[in-house]
């Protein structure tokens, strides 16, 4: 079926169609869920070649991926593709090499300028992040996943990484632990700084003081977490809990302490950031897990909805919005056992 023949079925001008299927602002929400509902039931799809000639876009979203924290980034991708899909919009995934090989801020300035994207979203953002300078120098639409404090004006979307580490620490100094061991992430990023603010937050409304030597940073995988994990428990005084930045990190957590002889729950208390992972759930392991929950598959799919309001010509000033997170108490956090260190 061609455009102006289904157009002509449903009564309205083949402009105002394409226009309601391309995301359009100047069309009203009742007219586009209509022309939506209709092409369902007639089994109208248009020629997507027809339509990028028609508006100019290219039909792709721009994502630069680094090699690490490959689990968090499938399932936030999976929950942008499934959203982007229903729009026939497709995701252009850039690699970065680990080794630094290629210069980053050249990497994005080559993908909004190749115009093969409409819009670009940037992870793990700095305080002050470049990628925002030059992307908004070029004019190329782009939203970022996570915060950035820079005053250009930008799109974004975050959880509340200051307050969910901030409940998370408090949880362990109700059951008595003041020992606290955290495994963050790497450093200068801006949750990094957030999530230690949090714990800072939290201390300090205890009168206990910020450990930097019980703070260890690094990406967020099994591995490192086995190998901080090692060096905090390890100590003369070890840690009686440790705040896992994520639940890959959590795993070698509990690698750690099986190694020493340590019972997760009884000689160690864990709380992480858990990240809902489908093929890892905090429940099937061994205590459970208590977490602080955000769900990265819900957030690709809200990026996705925003970079889409964003292409529609709402101001990149007018999206931001910030997710809580939610504190799920399981058999890994437990009070203080009695003569603990502390």
């Amino acid at each position: 079926m061609k455009l102006k023949e289904f157009a002509a079925q449903i009564g309205l001008s083949p402009t105002t169609v394409s226009r309601a299927l391309s995301g359009y602002p100047e069309v009203s929400d009742a007219t586009r869920r209509r022309v939506e509902e209709e092409a369902i039931r007639l089994g109208y799809r248009p020629n997507i070649n027809a339509v990028r000639l028609a508006t100019g876009r290219a039909g792709a979203i721009g994502i630069v991926m680094s090699q690490a924290g490959q689990h968090q980034f499938s399932e936030f991708m999976i929950g942008m593709a499934e959203r982007l899909s229903k729009n026939d919009i497709d995701i252009l995934v850039t690699p970065m090499a680990q080794d630094g090989s290629r210069d980053e801020l050249q990497i994005y300035r080559r993908l909004a300028e190749s115009r093969r994207v409409d819009a670009i979203v940037v992870h793990s953002p700095k305080p002050d992040d470049p990628r925002i300078a030059l992307l908004s120098k070029l004019k190329m639409p782009f939203l970022v996943h996570g915060r950035s404090h820079t005053k250009i004006a930008h799109a974004w979307l975050d959880i509340d990484n200051e307050d969910a580490i901030r409940r998370a620490t408090n949880h362990l100094l109700d059951l008595g632990h003041k020992q606290i061991g955290m495994l963050n992430g790497p450093t200068g990023l801006t949750f990094t700084r957030d999530r230690a603010s949090g714990h800072r937050m939290a201390l300090e409304q205890r009168g206990l003081g910020y450990r930097d030597d019980l703070v260890l940073h690094g990406e967020f995988t099994d591995e490192i977490g086995f190998r901080n994990a090692m060096r905090l428990l390890s100590r003369q005084d070890p840690p009686t809990a440790i705040l896992a930045g994520s639940m890959m990190t959590a795993l070698g957590v509990y690698r750690a302490a099986r190694s020493l002889g340590l019972s997760v729950g009884s000689d160690l208390s864990v709380v992480a950031h858990d990240d809902v992972f489908p093929f890892l759930t905090a429940e099937n392991m061994a205590p459970p897990l208590s977490t602080t929950r955000s769900s990265l598959r819900s957030a690709g799919g809200r990026v996705a909805e925003l970079v889409m309001r964003l292409l529609s010509g709402s101001d990149a000033s007018e999206i931001g919005e910030l997710w809580p997170t939610e504190l799920i108490l399981r058999d890994s956090s437990r009070p203080i056992k009695e003569g603990g260190k502390e």
